[in-house]
This record gives structure tokens, C-alpha cells and sequence, in this order.
């Protein structure tokens, strides 16, 4: 796989330089020009190596690697989620320094989709005939509700089984179940004539203002605001919801400032933020429950919050209801995943394991995780990589990267991967 490394990270680079976060929705691009551009240059990528492909609607891609009865999807995705504030490089630059391309969606996820695309070349190239019919298949809607999908399931089959390269390795066998909820909590006699933070609902907050209708100086240095044309201004540090423990929120800060002014504020720190209820203390033999709030609004005398929730794989939704019913406030749920767990001893599993202790000379075990992927999707599906144990937190951070000697490990790990699994 040598010979393509150098296509493969040019290829990346091109990947990256469109701005593919959700943006303004026209008729031919449901995502916005720059997720539509993206995916108008993987298909014609994938069409000059020969491959077949198909442009449902600007919604979701497809590349054919052969014509078998029985098919095997790799879900990868091209959006990515809004830059965030903290870069000190391009986000959308796609440079090489270090020995890394730096920019928003290197590791998630369109450095994967190349790379899986570049092992069917390599395949194809070598002569290979899958048994399996492969789809490579690249959404659009990804980090903000999974639209791509749904209109894939109208206009073609999705495969029962396969991976998705947008997780971690060694190899995922359970993804919690994903909840957004959006509360509302009144808020009579506001401290503050404005307050907004958050640029996606899976993104921890780094990014906070409010308009005080007081501004006190003092206590505004005590919570490490800044202060500019009358507002309060909090940064945070942007990281994945699933793991809001690699990030900072910047909203915590700028309610801090105006919890003494207000029960309903404290309250909602309480709820939110202090675990009043005991949410982030329930867990099964696997995993534990994880909130985060992601966005905030004051909006009609009411701050309204969305917060991400995970939860594990073994709990139904309506376990996690009851406990947010506790909270006493209204709400409604913007967008909800069921979880999966396939076991660890199918055959998708096992020979996934197999080749990633083949490549890496390593015994390890299969794992689970809070972050979702297309793998939900499929009726077995599992996620594979690209990260790895160790690895620095890079995913819906600022400053993410890739790093050149990681696709060429993904340009090798995949392609003996994707022939075991359809030979």
C-alpha cells in the first residue's frame, strides 16, 4: 500500500479544504454547498479509479467495489462539525507540518473515507474479485442528524452487515444510546438581557456571551470572563459529547457569574452541570450514563439547554426519561440513536480483532464506547478505527489532525480488513 500513501494524503488534503459542517440548505444541497462540493469530489475521485458510484440526491454517496448476491457496507462520513473557536491552524487549510494534515475532519472522517476508498483501489488493482458485493457509503448528515441515511434507506438497499472507520481500534462492539434533549427553564426577572454559547448539539460549548444588565468587574475576573462592548464573554475548550470530560464548558462560567442573582440559574447548575439527580452515577457492567450541555439560549423568559446524553447500551429510553423527568422542567427530545451491542464472539468481531492483532502484533479485546457511529445503521455493524488506544483527543477539538504514519497504518489495516471480511 506504499505506492498510494502519497495519493491517499493528497487526496486527504483536498478532503479537508471543503468547509462541510452543516450550512445553508438549497435544492440540490440539502447540507449546504460545502458538504455537497465534498461529496461531488470523493465521487469523482472514486469515478477515476473506475470505480461505480452513485450521487443520491446530495445527500449520500455510494462506490461500488464488486457484484456479488450478498453485500457489506463501509459507512464512513464527509461532514464535519462547525471549526470551533482555539485553532492555531487553518481548520479547513489541509496543510502538512509535523508529519500531520491538520484540519476539521482528518480523523473524522474523511481521512478514513479516503483511506478506505484508496484499499478498494489497491485491491481492485491487485486483481482482487470480492465475493460480496462492497458499498462504500459516505453521508453528509452525519454530526447532525443522520438525514443522509434516512434518505438512503428510500432510494437503495442498505447492506445488512459491515463497519464504520469512525471510532477507535481495536474494534467496537457497543455504542451507548444517544440522546439530545433540549430543557426549558423559566426565568423571570433575567439577570441579563442576552445569553447564547454552543455551535452544535455534540460539541461541548467553547464559546459563551451574555449581556448583564449589572456588569460587575470584579466578579466577572473571579470566573475568568472577559469583558468587551458590555458583554461576558467565556472561552471553553471544544471536545466530542460523548467524552465532555477532554473539554471545558464555557458555559458553567458565565452562569457562575449570575447564580447568586437568581434560584432558576443555580438551579439549572445543579441539574446540569453539579448532578443534582445522580444521572452521571448510574452505569451497568460496561459503561455509565454522560451529559453534557452542548448549547444555550435565552429565548421568551425561559434559558433553554440542549444536552447530549449517553447512555449504556443494556438501559431502555424510558430508564433515561424518568430520570430527567426529576428535573421538574419541560422538555423535548430533539434527537435520539438506540444503542447497539453486537457480541464480541460474531464473526464480524472476531475477524476484526484478528486483523488489527495481526498488523499491530498486539492481543486485545473488543470495546465499547459513548460516540456514535453509522454501525447503528446496519443490522450487524461494528465501527473500526481510526483511533487509537493512547491516541491524544483530537475528534470536535481544535487543532485536529492526522498523522502521515496513521494513514499508512489505515491504508494497511483496511485493506486486509475489507478482503478478509468479503473474500
Amino acid at each position: 500500500m506504499k505506492e498510494y500513501l502519497e495519493q491517499a494524503v493528497k487526496s486527504i488534503c483536498e478532503s479537508v479544504r471543503f468547509d462541510s459542517s452543516r450550512g445553508e440548505k438549497k435544492a440540490d444541497a440539502p447540507f449546504g454547498q460545502g458538504a455537497l462540493d465534498c461529496l461531488l469530489h470523493f465521487l469523482a475521485l472514486a469515478e477515476s479509479m473506475g470505480f461505480e458510484t452513485h450521487n443520491y440526491d446530495g445527500y449520500v454517496g455510494e462506490v461500488i467495489f464488486g457484484d456479488g448476491e450478498e453485500e457489506f457496507a463501509i459507512l464512513a462520513h464527509l461532514d464535519v462539525v462547525p471549526a470551533g473557536d482555539g485553532w492555531t491552524k487553518d481548520p479547513f487549510g489541509g496543510k502538512i507540518e509535523d508529519g500531520k494534515i491538520w484540519g476539521r475532519g482528518t480523523v473524522d472522517d474523511k481521512g478514513p473515507a479516503v483511506c478506505c476508498l484508496y484499499c478498494l483501489k489497491s485491491l481492485k488493482d491487485k486483481g482482487f474479485a470480492p465475493r460480496k458485493k462492497i458499498k462504500l457509503i459516505v453521508g453528509c448528515n452525519e454530526e447532525c442528524g443522520w438525514g443522509c441515511i434516512e434518505h438512503y434507506k428510500k432510494v437503495a438497499t442498505l447492506p445488512k452487515i459491515g463497519f464504520s472507520p469512525d471510532a477507535e481500534f481495536p474494534v467496537i462492539y457497543s455504542e451507548k444510546g444517544i440522546m439530545q434533549v433540549r430543557f426549558h427553564f423559566p426565568l423571570e426577572h433575567a439577570p441579563f438581557t442576552f445569553l447564547e454559547g454552543g455551535k452544535s448539539l455534540n460539541m461541548v460549548c467553547d464559546y459563551c456571551e451574555a449581556t448583564p444588565v449589572t456588569l460587575t468587574q470584579s466578579r466577572a475576573k473571579l470566573h475568568g470572563l472577559e469583558i468587551k462592548n458590555k458583554k461576558l464573554i467565556s472561552h471553553g475548550k471544544s471536545a466530542h459529547a460523548s467524552t465532555p470530560e477532554h473539554g471545558e464548558n464555557a458555559i458553567l462560567p458565565i452562569l457562575r457569574y449570575f447564580e447568586k442573582k437568581s434560584e432558576t440559574i443555580k438551579y439549572v447548575i445543579e441539574c446540569l452541570f453539579e448532578d443534582k439527580f445522580g444521572l452521571q452515577q448510574v452505569h451497568d457492567s460496561v459503561d455509565g450514563l454522560s451529559l453534557s450541555p452542548d448549547t444555550i439560549k435565552y429565548r421568551k423568559g425561559e434559558l433553554q439547554v440542549v444536552c447530549d446524553i449517553r447512555y449504556p447500551a443494556s438501559f431502555e429510553e424510558k430508564r433515561v426519561y424518568d430520570m430527567i423527568d426529576s428535573f421538574g422542567v419541560k422538555y423535548e427530545t430533539v434527537s435520539s440513536q438506540k444503542p447497539i451491542r453486537v457480541s464480541k464472539s460474531s464473526e464480524l468481531v472476531t475477524t476484526l480483532l484478528s486483523v488489527y492483532e495481526e498488523v499491530t502484533g498486539t492481543v486485545s479485546m473488543p470495546v465499547s464506547i459513548g460516540g456514535g457511529t453509522y454501525a447503528r445503521a446496519l443490522k450487524h455493524g461494528v465501527a473500526f478505527g481510526p483511533e487509537m488506544p493512547g491516541d491524544e483527543p483530537v475528534v470536535h477539538q481544535p487543532n485536529e489532525y492526522i498523522t502521515l504514519e496513521r494513514v499508512e497504518f489505515l491504508l494497511e489495516i483496511y485493506e486486509k480488513a475489507i478482503r478478509r471480511l468479503t473474500e
